[in-house]
């Protein structure tokens, strides 16, 4: 991991999702060495990982939203 920045698995969607974009426009610049690109490349990865699987939770949360007979909503276990 790099120095100074947090674990992928630390931070919520939103934040992963924001340093995702700054690292695709960074690679899709094509300045600065292979080095730093491959390193980038890694925590991207990370990064993309980490947002599918918080996408898949809270579609799960979604899912399992369901409707009792009376027209109130609540949430069944999906697990």
């Amino acid at each position: 991991m790099m120095e100074g920045v947090a674990p992928a698995a630390s931070l919520s969607f939103e934040a992963a999702l924001a340093e995702l974009e700054t690292i695709v426009r960074s690679l899709e610049s094509g300045k600065g060495d292979l080095a730093r690109a491959i390193a980038d490349y890694e925590r991207g990865t990370l990064l993309r990982r980490h947002c599918e699987t918080l996408l898949a939770d809270a579609e799960a949360k979604v899912q399992a939203i369901a409707q009792a007979p009376d027209g109130a909503l609540t949430l069944r276990d999906v697990e």
